[in-house]
């Protein structure tokens, strides 16, 4: 599939940093955010995903405060955040510290008590007695929408115009986007992109998204291939399968997001030390070198190690912790590295111990980028198998120069260990 759209170029190279806005302050705030960015901006990210900003309808509303994803006026800030110009003033700042800003778009359905449901009942779906009706059985608290009616498309679009043009917003990341058609996505990119050129990262792995709506879909496949190398159920070069057939679908100029964790994994399926534990490390190690657009999910650099609830108070504990810098120099060698170039090349690169140890290699031209992760809890001595790969080399994270590496060094990585090696 040849894509039909270009991603804005400040894209690349950026890692995605998702916001959850309730649980990172005491105050839960825009406000008290704020005096968060100089951390962020030190960490390296810079696109922030905020998650849904707007007001939570109260009818069949889970919890105490409801889910984000419930949604009762798309024009509107949440009063329990603040204002909208508190929010304009948000996204000034974070334009001051050259950082990007997108918002949660959720598309799909409402919140039983939007203003749609009495001035436009005909923007929704209807059970067999004429009825709203909830999209899922488990989803009580909103209500779907139907895109058979060509005025809903008008009203969204125009809802999504509204923030970029008020508050000056860079793209959205758009909930459950293969659960809305296509066609709808295809109008409303074209319609965006009128405005200024957006980023839209979709909620989805349909590929027929990427080529005329999203820049990027996730890579739910990796996640989930990581975490059955966690679980033992999986080894190293079932992992390396996974990715290579991946990448050999995706469209030149899209991406994946590539992550360990977001807020959907960490609530309901467990943390990501929870879930891959000892193999954090390295395996986070993967999602930023690999192409494609790195997610880190509020509280990740904190070492944060339990669920956040999901829809009542529950403050992250922010400390510090080694995942800091770690995110802080991957963040920092994304940008270096070669990434949406229709040049690049990503290989898996054979070893002598193929079941433990993960080798990937970045060519343009030339190898730029070798990493070797070792997926097992016992050090491993082995070989790697590729005679394209000649020195000198520099470990990125030890900033130690050797100009010796090669296919012909045994290499060694003690458990759970990763060596970065660039040109």
């Amino acid at each position: 599939m040849q894509r039909k759209i270009n991603t804005p170029a400040w894209v690349a190279g950026n890692t995605i940093y998702e916001v959850n806005l309730r649980q990172f302050t005491k105050e839960g705030t825009i406000k008290a955010f704020e005096e968060h960015l100089p951390r962020l901006k030190e960490l390296g990210v810079g696109i922030l995903w905020f998650m849904p900003i707007q007001p939570i309808g109260k009818k069949n509303r889970k919890g105490t405060l409801g889910s984000y994803y419930s949604i009762s006026d798309y024009k509107k800030v949440n009063p329990e955040f603040g204002t909208i110009d508190d929010f304009k003033s948000l996204v000034k700042k974070i334009h001051d510290l050259n950082m990007k800003v997108i918002i949660d778009w959720v598309a799909n359905h409402t919140a039983w008590d939007h203003d749609w449901t009495v001035d436009h009942p005909e923007f929704y779906s209807k059970d067999e007695n004429g009825n709203f009706k909830a999209p899922v059985e488990d989803w009580e608290d909103v209500i779907h929408l139907d895109y058979g009616n060509p005025d809903l498309w008008d009203t969204m679009i125009s809802d999504m115009q509204f923030w970029i043009n008020e508050a000056g917003i860079d793209g959205f990341r758009c909930d459950m986007a293969h659960l809305v058609p296509t066609l709808f996505w295809n109008r409303a990119r074209r319609d965006l992109d009128k405005i200024k050129p957006v980023y839209m990262l979709a909620e989805s792995e349909n590929f027929d998204l990427l080529e005329y709506a999203f820049d990027t879909i996730y890579n739910w496949k990796l996640m989930h291939a990581m975490n059955e190398v966690a679980a033992g159920t999986s080894h190293a070069n079932q992992l390396g399968e996974t990715i290579s057939n991946e990448f050999n679908y995706l469209p030149k100029g899209a991406s994946f997001m590539n992550f360990t964790s977001n807020h959907d994994e960490n609530s309901w399926q467990g943390s990501a030390i929870e879930r891959i534990h000892y193999f954090l490390e390295p395996l986070t190690v993967l999602t930023f070198l690999i192409p494609g657009m790195p997610l880190i999910y509020s509280g990740q650099e904190a070492g944060n190690y339990r669920r956040l609830k999901f829809f009542d108070k529950d403050e992250i504990e922010w400390k510090d912790d080694k995942m800091f810098e770690l995110f802080q120099k991957l963040a920092e060698l994304k940008g270096k590295l070669p990434n949406f170039s229709n040049k690049v090349e990503m290989r898996i690169v054979n070893s002598d111990a193929s079941e433990k140890i993960l080798c990937i290699a970045l060519f343009e031209n030339d190898a730029k980028c070798l990493f070797l992760l070792n997926l097992s809890d016992k050090a491993v001595d082995f070989y790697v198998k590729c005679q394209q790969l000649e020195g000198p080399f520099r470990n990125a994270i030890q900033q130690e120069v050797k100009t010796g590496y090669s296919c012909h060094n045994q290499f060694k990585l003690s458990a759970f260990g990763y060596l970065i090696l660039v040109k």
